[in-house]
């Protein structure tokens, strides 16, 4: 056998295991939402670019909570990727829970998980990269400690 002919003996890779699917307590922070008419898509269930306005929406409750408000002078924080696995339609009318936490830090970054309940069903579950922002240099920048502090609190277990 050559290298360009493929070896069909070989096994199978196996299959990684399948992700758990998000629980409601696994998240400290909840907003409700409502699904609005204008969500929908011509399928009539809400269109997958909504998602993200809704984890958005989580995201900024908590992050400008007055419990927590991460700003600090000088600095900002600016999403760097987004990643979204899309479990169950969700359809209007209705009601829907977003629930955050923090998954992880780095030295300039953090990743809030999040997810989108519907009856308590997850329908979607994402994970957001932010970086920590130097407005003068508009490069990154550690996060400062007080901002570290108070995200903290907000740890998933």
């Amino acid at each position: 056998m050559n290298d360009q002919t493929p070896d069909r003996t070989a096994s199978p890779a196996p299959k990684p295991a399948p992700k758990p699917v998000p629980q409601l307590a696994d998240y400290p922070h909840r907003v409700a939402e409502i699904i609005r008419f204008g969500d929908l898509d011509p399928q009539g269930h809400v269109n997958q670019a909504t998602f993200l306005t809704y984890f958005e929406s989580g995201r900024v409750a908590m992050f400008r909570n007055p419990d927590l408000s991460i700003g600090v002078p000088g600095v900002t924080y600016v999403m760097v990727r987004m990643e979204v696995d899309y479990m169950k339609e969700l359809r209007w009318p209705g009601n829907i829970e977003v629930r955050t936490g923090i998954a992880e830090f780095g030295r300039s970054s953090f990743k809030a998980a999040q997810a989108i309940f519907h009856d308590g069903v997850c329908a979607a579950a994402g994970r957001a990269t932010l970086v920590c922002m130097d407005l003068k240099t508009r490069k990154a920048t550690p996060i400062p400690e007080a901002a570290l502090e108070r995200l903290s609190k907000w740890k998933i277990a």
